[in-house]
């Protein structure tokens, strides 16, 4: 007779408790396998061999695939299940497995030319080869990049391996440049937008010792690659790193724990670094810009483009420079509303109001995405017509191309660039100035780097700063030094900045430093890092249920003395894709406490957000 094994498992990417299986052949922890489930089949993970149990008869494993997870990988995601309250199965699945033919990585020796250090740069590299755990602070345009550069050479030279992460994969196609200049086929590029073939193709090169670099946005911290021994993340104080689905892991903190397990060197880095990160780490900064060009500053009242904006813009476009135009807002204006009854248009199944997106025309709900026709009529009073409020991307570039004629603008925003290979294109086009204006959303402040910039327009600042978020005031003084920071590389510009709070912004125009310093004393005690945050979410269909549900729970925290209740009620957008949603908003002076609290009321009729970054 056969013996039989018996194991338990976590199904991928659900939240199901552990299951137990049997098997007649003996398995290791983190091998997949496929399992029935009721009338399906599901993809699990091996968590371990365990007695048979004798409250139920197992069914048995069907399948053995040839992919694995890593004793590490597990520990790892063990960890985030735990801290980011999601299941092993859900944290798991972050992960990309190891192939069961992959190769022991072997030490390839290549040549590499290391970039040219100034003083600077190279003051900077030495003192962060003396840290496992670092944060280059450095003004934008003073040469991070090749300091990056310098790390990972001498990190490859020692046979180790190296992953670099970028907020969004906007950022990718000009690193990826830069990058395959020194490296060649030996850095990939990793994101969510690559087909299945390329990640296959990407893995197997893995599996090959091919690759040295992974580079890319948060998903290449958790690619398959052995021997790393530099961790880079670049434009740190990025919220696009924070995951916004389950688990809302933050790639940035998981960087330094993944660096810290395996111990590898782990470098943090950022013309405007989070508060967060200037408070916790060793600071090494680099002062000034590679190349010094002046730059200068005008505050102007306003809500949209004025003809003074594009008067300036079309004196910079017929003197052949290029220029940028920041807009927060997506689409068209952002909302339809009655000037009568002052009531915006709302969609139907969420408490936010409807995009205009007059190029499709229909309004669209960015949350739940439902579309409907543009309406004429207010839907409260009846009243006709309904007006625009906040001028969005489409509209600025219908009024500059109106106004000046023969330019030509990229629209820069996550409506018109949907594929890597529209970015690519749209980046190209700029690059060989056969357009004039990049015009966008936050993705302008991604870390781009163009030399012919000569005039960066900032629309709408205000809007960001008064956002009700405890980092109003960091999220725009940063969006602001980002932004300013594309334009006058190689040679002078202008700042052309619309906001009521000037005086503001100038105080620290060119010292984010003070800022982050003044900004500490107004955090102290009350936000993070001097205290941890944890979010619930209560979400339902049924409006009296989720209010039920949120006080059962503020009764069940009201328990533990050592965490404060700041606030709970209806969350700020009340209401999305039909369900009701509640919000209660938990402090704490330390981790572990709040952490065993939130473990005490954890259950599948509400989420918990481990600091949170997002208040809607």
């Amino acid at each position: 007779m056969d013996n039989i094994y018996y194991y338990k498992v976590t199904l991928y990417r659900s939240s199901a408790p552990i299951l137990t299986y049997h098997y007649n052949k003996p398995l290791k922890e983190g091998q997949i396998v496929e399992v029935p489930l009721h009338s399906k089949v599901k993809r699990a993970i091996i968590i371990e061999e365990t007695e048979e149990p004798k409250e139920f008869k197992s069914f048995e494993i069907l399948s053995v695939l040839e992919t694995f997870y890593s004793k590490t990988q597990l520990q790892i995601a063990q960890f985030i299940s735990e801290y980011y309250f999601s299941s092993l199965g859900e944290a798991i699945a972050i992960f990309i497995p190891y192939s069961k033919n992959i190769s022991s990585y072997s030490k390839v020796d290549i040549e590499y030319n290391s970039p040219k250090l100034s003083l600077g740069q190279k003051k900077a590299y030495k003192e962060i080869l003396k840290k496992d755990r670092s944060l280059l602070f450095g003004v934008t345009g003073s040469g991070k990049t090749e300091i990056f550069i310098s790390l990972m050479i001498k990190t490859i030279k020692e046979g180790k391996r190296c992953i670099f992460l970028m907020p969004e994969i906007s950022l990718t196609p000009q690193m990826q440049k830069r990058l395959e200049r020194y490296f060649g086929k030996r850095v990939v590029m990793w994101h969510s937008k690559l087909t299945k073939k390329q990640k296959d193709k990407i893995l197997d090169g893995v599996y090959r010792d091919e690759i040295d670099i992974i580079a890319g946005a948060r998903s290449a911290l958790f690619t398959p690659l052995e021997d790393v021994g530099l961790i880079i993340v670049d434009e740190e104080h990025d919220d696009s790193y924070k995951s916004m689905m389950k688990p809302r892991y933050h790639a940035r903190d998981m960087a330094v724990y993944i660096a810290s397990k395996i111990k590898a060197k782990l470098l943090l880095a950022s013309a405007t670094p989070s508060l967060n990160s200037y408070y916790k780490y060793d600071v090494i900064r680099l002062f000034k810009p590679f190349i010094q060009t002046q730059k200068k500053y005008f505050f102007i009242e306003g809500t949209t483009l004025s003809n003074t904006i594009i008067k300036k813009i079309e004196n910079n476009f017929k003197a052949g420079e290029q220029s940028l135009l920041f807009v927060p807002t997506r689409g068209n204006f952002k909302y339809l509303y009655c000037s009568s009854c002052g009531k915006t248009h709302l969609c139907p199944y969420c408490s936010v109001g409807m995009s205009l997106h007059s190029y499709a025309r229909h309004l669209k709900c960015h949350y739940c995405n439902y579309t409907e026709a543009i309406r004429e009529s207010c839907t409260y009073c009846g009243h006709t017509p309904l007006i625009t409020r906040r001028i969005g991307t489409v509209e600025a570039k219908e009024i500059i191309e109106n106004s000046i004629k023969d330019i030509v603008i990229e629209q820069f925003d996550r409506d018109s660039i949907t594929t890597q290979t529209k970015l690519k294109n749209a980046l190209k086009r700029f690059e060989e100035k056969k357009s004039h204006i990049l015009l966008g959303t936050q993705m302008l402040s991604k870390g781009h780097d163009y030399a012919n910039i000569t005039l960066s327009v900032i629309l709408g600042i205000d809007h960001i700063l008064g956002v009700s978020d405890y980092r109003a005031r960091e999220k725009a003084m940063s969006l602001l030094v980002q932004i300013a920071g594309r334009s006058g590389r190689a040679k002078s510009a202008d700042i052309i900045i619309q906001s009521s709070n000037g005086d503001f912004f100038k105080a620290y125009l060119n010292n984010y430093e003070d800022f982050l310093k003044d900004e500490m004393e107004f955090m102290r005690d009350f936000y993070p890092p001097f205290v941890s945050l944890a979010k619930i979410l209560i979400s339902q269909k049924n409006d009296t249920k989720g209010a039920k549900i949120t006080l059962d729970t503020v009764l069940k925290l009201k328990e533990f003395k050592d965490i404060e209740i700041v606030g709970h009620g209806k969350a700020p957008i009340e209401k999305i894709a039909n369900k009701f949603r509640y919000q209660i908003l938990l402090r704490c002076k330390k981790r572990v406490p709040l952490l065993k609290a939130l473990h005490s009321i954890k259950s599948p009729l509400i989420e918990i957000d481990i600091d949170p970054v997002e208040f809607s």
